[in-house]
């Protein structure tokens, strides 16, 4: 216990010099849609390069930031850093309709700030509102609401779009889900990963759709890494997908002449993943 809470505030006393020195980058993910492999969007990623460890992967470093603070600076970093480079592709003409970054829980705490934080962003970067898309878990939107609600609103007001990230892995309410100022729902990596292995993770993913479809929402299956999971969201009547069949992570500069092609087209086959989110070349 004494080595693990020894490593957790190493890793915490690092993290805040990293962000500091510069040693974390954003990569972006493309969302494509099904039917023509237009890029619709793009999913901002925190990666970090540790000058000792290497390549950090975000499942170690993400839990480490929320619980020591650290997710609020992180986050403030993400939005600024993701605008400048949207706008960047947006003055070349080649930007897609919005790039889409994650937001914790705890950067609604402080409300204030987070508002402040967008409103600099956005004079700062002259970047549309409109071509942001601010993810939250379905727990941390909840709290939001009932807490924050005035901020969410002013958000959405903006031009700003809000998405649920990985619905259905928390204690939704469709009461709530109705009345959300929401634009997309986003169906996690998980039940895409045993969609073939039984009728369960199946029926969670085809319900997910006609709910969207029925509220008016636009949905995005996250995690697609295979022709039959491909197949299967297509018959269900799933517009926009998102995982490594299409494409990984990739940083900016690498990005910007997928983004003048505008098309993208399944990779046959994806390249193995490790679990800290890097891609192994074959």
């Amino acid at each position: 216990m004494d080595a693990e809470v020894r490593a957790r505030v190493a890793l915490v006393s690092d993290l805040r010099a990293g962000l500091d020195a510069g040693q974390l980058f954003l990569v972006y993910q493309p969302q494509v849609d099904i039917a023509t492999g237009r890029i619709v969007g793009l999913e901002a990623l925190a990666r970090w390069r540790h000058p000792r460890r290497g390549l950090v992967g975000p499942d170690e470093f993400i839990p480490v930031a929320e619980k020591s603070g650290l997710i609020v600076p992180l986050g403030r970093w993400v939005i600024r850093t993701a605008c400048r480079q949207a706008k960047l592709w947006f003055d070349a003409g080649i930007a897609p309709a919005f790039v889409a970054v994650n937001v914790s829980g705890s950067q609604f705490r402080t409300p204030l700030e987070l508002e402040t934080t967008f409103a600099a962003v956005v004079a700062e970067t002259g970047l549309p509102p409109a071509r942001l898309e601010l993810e939250l878990t379905e727990s941390a939107l909840m709290d939001a609401w009932v807490e924050k609600r005035d901020v969410l609103l002013h958000l959405r007001e903006s031009g700003v779009k809000i998405a649920i990230d990985d619905f259905g892995t928390g204690f939704s309410s469709l009461e709530y889900l109705s009345r959300f100022p929401v634009d997309r729902i986003k169906i996690p990596r998980c039940f895409m990963q045993d969609l073939g292995g039984g009728p369960g993770h199946a029926a969670v993913v085809k319900a997910t759709i006609g709910l969207g479809r029925e509220l008016g929402l636009g949905v995005v299956a996250k995690g697609v890494e295979t022709r039959e999971q491909l197949e299967l969201l297509k018959t269900w009547g799933c517009r926009e997908v998102q995982g490594y069949y299409f494409a990984r992570p990739q940083p900016a500069e690498e990005l910007t002449e997928l983004l003048r092609r505008g098309e993208l087209h399944p990779m046959r086959p994806p390249a193995p993943v490790a679990a800290d989110g890097t891609v192994h070349p074959r």
